[in-house]
């Protein structure tokens, strides 16, 4: 499978004349530079990568997430800093070029997609952008599958009022703000995110999984699980970071 693609050579004349006219701060380190300055590369080629099991398939990432690498992906992903996507992108697209060329012939190149809330906000999927700047053309996704909210079990019209249902947000039922991954359970995450993801053509293929960050690792688990559930069979995933497990 042909994967590889070349990024046009003037884009970085184009970048180096717009830093002139529009200053640019590095994100790593906020000094006026181009999207990365000298040291905080040089910082980043030092990162070393990390190898780990994801559903017992092993995980290839070109960074451990956090640090630097996770202020890089951030600006990315949740401020547009596009211009990041190259020293990110090289060595994860080289790792996916490498699984590629170790899986047997004819090996799918899948992607989990971003979550509809964040594919609306941003306007880009991270993923494709940070292999096209890895000299990895766009793979195929997995897609979402949308699932029936949770019934909901109402308490009997004379049971007694309980603090959580007859004062909204003093219960340990009340929203609290930025309740999210990490505060969830290992039940609650996997609960969450199981059977929300579809494999599609890929019965009797192997496939090769790529994500940005893995961090939990239910994500990923999921789009292995989707894959194994069409007839397909995960030989390698591959991300751009992944936390220490």
């Amino acid at each position: 499978m042909d994967v590889t693609t070349t990024d046009r050579p003037w884009q970085d004349a184009v970048l180096a004349v717009l830093g002139l006219v529009l200053p640019i701060v590095c994100a790593g380190c906020g000094a006026p530079d181009r999207a990365l300055c000298s040291a905080c590369r040089s910082a980043l080629d030092r990162e070393p990568r990390r190898v780990r099991l994801v559903a017992g398939v092993r995980l290839d990432a070109g960074f451990e997430y956090g640090g630097l690498v996770r202020t890089l992906l951030l600006e990315l992903k949740l401020r547009g800093r596009v211009d990041l996507a190259r020293p990110l992108g090289t060595r994860f697209g080289a790792l996916v070029r490498a699984a590629l060329a170790e899986a047997p012939a004819g090996t799918l190149l899948l992607r989990v997609p971003p979550s509809r809330h964040g594919a609306r906000r941003r306007g880009f999927d991270p993923v494709v952008l940070l292999l096209a700047r890895g000299g990895v053309r766009r793979p195929r996704a997995l897609r979402r599958v949308r699932r029936p909210p949770p019934r909901r079990v109402c308490p009997p019209t004379d049971a007694p009022a309980t603090p959580a249902t007859s004062r909204p947000g003093r219960g340990r039922s009340a929203h609290r703000p930025g309740h999210g991954q990490k505060e969830r359970s290992a039940v609650e995450r996997v609960a969450a995110t199981v059977s929300t993801l579809r494999a599609d053509g890929v019965a009797g293929k192997d496939v090769v999984v790529v994500d940005d960050v893995v961090t939990t690792g239910v994500t990923m688990a999921e789009a292995v699980r989707a894959v194994r559930a069409a007839g397909g069979r995960v030989v390698r995933c591959v991300a751009v970071a992944s936390v220490d497990e």
